[in-house]
């Protein structure tokens, strides 16, 4: 079955996760702790970062992105009507667009250091930049999530989904995202009922289940993280 190398808190492989279970998918899991920066991943991909899947027969699949656009090419088709890629060029671009901004944008500004800080840090040493958590960052992350919060609210004052009439990539990769701040308790819903009440639907869904499982060694998720009714 096929690998995946990933981070438990690693944003980009959890949206690749949620897609394979949403696909029905086999694979394994393999742990990786990029900031180790091991010769035998780095030729898998040079980047250095995860998500990588690698294939039965080898090939290597680098990044979220292509991981992505892989798997609706080999098995968007038996979802059916529920195909998270939409078939209308014009609707693939709104889902795309929505990929870039969670996995690129909100990352950069949420998830990279709420992650990097708070968890990475705790298992780097000093040379690999290891260290106790830069405050500064983390309530610049924690300012920024407001935004997109906000951001996410407008986008359902429009549609059930993030990006139409029904479920697609787009909400799994932000739900991705949201789940690593939801397992950090960072996320403080404030008034966002509709971005609330989203996320507890898409936290409901059966490929969630092993998100929710996520333990981190010597770190603890948030009391409200495996809780449905939050």
């Amino acid at each position: 079955m096929p690998k995946l190398f990933h981070h438990p808190l690693c944003p980009q492989s959890r949206f690749i996760r949620l897609l394979l279970s949403e696909h029905s998918v086999e694979y394994e899991l393999v742990e990786e702790r990029t900031y180790l920066r091991r010769r035998e991943f780095l030729e898998l991909d040079p980047s250095g970062q995860t998500p990588v899947m690698v294939m039965d027969d080898g090939r290597v699949i680098p990044g979220a992105g292509p991981i992505a656009e892989f798997i609706d090419e080999t098995c968007g088709e038996r979802l059916g009507n529920h195909r998270l890629m939409p078939e209308n060029p014009v609707d693939r671009v709104a889902v795309r667009r929505l990929l870039d901004w969670f996995n690129t944008k909100f990352f950069a500004e949420v998830t990279g250091y709420l992650v990097l800080e708070k968890v990475y840090k705790r298992s780097m040493t000093a040379a690999q930049g290891g260290g106790s958590p830069d405050s500064t960052a983390v309530r610049a992350a924690q300012n920024n999530l407001q935004y997109h919060l906000q951001y996410l609210g407008y986008l359902l004052s429009h549609s059930n989904w993030l990006a139409g009439d029904r479920l697609t990539m787009a909400d799994l990769a932000a739900a991705a995202h949201l789940s690593c701040v939801d397992f950090l308790g960072d996320l403080r819903w404030n008034d966002i009922e509709d971005v609330k009440h989203w996320y507890a639907t898409i936290k409901s869904r059966p490929s969630f289940r092993s998100l929710l499982a996520d333990r981190i060694a010597g770190q603890q998720p948030a009391p409200a993280y495996a809780n449905l009714d939050f």
